[in-house]
């Protein structure tokens, strides 16, 4: 199981803020396996891990840890593609938020959560805890969002607050300039909250006919990537927000599908070959072994995430599982130089 993908055309909004650093980002990107072709392709995407890594080494490339927030500055309604369209020809501000949620999983998809829309706030799921990693991430997400929402109203629309999971890192400072609110850290969510007025403002490309057509265009290509979803990719759907804590029973799952508990539990086992515990089982050892190799969380933070009381649990079960510690089997991945 991945961490998830993103469109290429959230790369636009760090290529634009590595050159109005002066910097050239075509080294970076040639790392990366970045090239021109690439981002000029409609449907093409980039793993969560590789855009993690490749913000990372822009930090260090460019020397600017706020790399995030630059990128929001450089952040434009069309680098969302089809749904950012759609969002731009909506009624008011608040349509075009909605319209960018409804559709999120066209330009992104994160296995463990998604954005969601309760106004005033516009809130953004980011995978925790937080390091290196993906602080940029929050960044780049919280930033991009603000830009837009200047953006499509003519730079009328005004935030209230912004709300950030993660401790005030050593650029803090950068956050209240950019955002032209109160900044506070350490919160439930990472969010936007919108003056509600700022919500009801028109927008300056509001085009009632075309914002109608573009969600029907929208609704179809979401349908296209969902209508093959099988039994068990639905019921992983379910777990894995949860997967840090305590995952539904069989029950619950069998409720939110619409399904007898019974009923789950024969089809898992016919169409799947598989069991419900097998699933949520081998969500947590694919997940596991995903962190390990792709991102530098310490083993206690993945083993929070899998749900694990202890990290000592956490280690018998990946022994268990591989039959090699993680610690073990992080440095052979490193040693390998195996990378997406």
């Amino acid at each position: 199981m991945k961490l998830g993908d993103l469109s290429v055309g959230y790369l636009l909004s760090l290529r634009d803020a590595i050159l109005r650093m002066g910097l050239d980002p075509a080294p970076l990107f040639g790392r990366f396996r970045i090239t021109d072709a690439l981002l000029a392709q409609p449907h093409a995407r980039i793993s969560i891990p590789r855009f993690m890594r490749l913000g990372n080494a822009a930090i260090r490339y460019t020397r600017e840890p706020a790399i995030g927030l630059l990128m929001g500055q450089c952040s434009r309604i069309s680098h969302l593609g089809l749904s950012g369209m759609a969002a731009q020809c909506a009624p008011n501000l608040g349509a075009a938020f909605s319209t960018m949620i409804e559709f999120e999983l066209l330009g992104s998809q994160n296995y463990r959560g998604h954005s969601s829309f309760e106004p005033p706030a516009l809130r953004f799921y980011s995978i925790s805890p937080y390091n290196m990693f993906n602080l940029f991430v929050v960044d780049s997400a919280l930033a991009a969002r603000a830009q837009v929402g200047r953006d499509l109203t003519g730079g009328k629309a005004q935030l209230r607050e912004v709300h950030i999971e993660f401790p005030a890192p050593p650029y803090a400072a950068r956050y209240e300039p950019f955002f032209g609110c109160p900044v506070h850290f350490e919160q439930p969510h990472n969010q936007l909250v919108w003056e509600p007025r700022s919500l009801d403002l028109p927008l300056a490309q509001s085009a009632a006919p075309t914002h109608a057509h573009l969600r029907e265009l929208c609704a179809q290509r979401l349908n296209e990537l969902t209508r093959h979803r099988g039994l068990r990719e639905r019921v992983e759907a379910l777990i894995a927000p949860q997967l840090d804590s305590q995952p539904p029973s069989l029950a619950q799952a069998a409720y939110e599908l619409g399904l007898p508990a019974w009923t789950l539990r024969r089809r898992l086992y016919h169409e799947a070959g598989t069991s419900y515990q097998q699933i949520i089982d081998e969500m947590r050892r694919n997940l596991a072994i995903t962190y390990i190799r792709d991102t530098e969380m310490a083993l206690g933070e993945i083993a929070f995430l899998l749900g694990f009381s202890a990290p000592e649990a956490f280690q018998r079960a990946f022994k268990r599982w591989t039959g090699t510690a993680p610690g073990s089997y992080r440095k052979t991945v490193i040693a390998e130089g195996i990378k997406e």
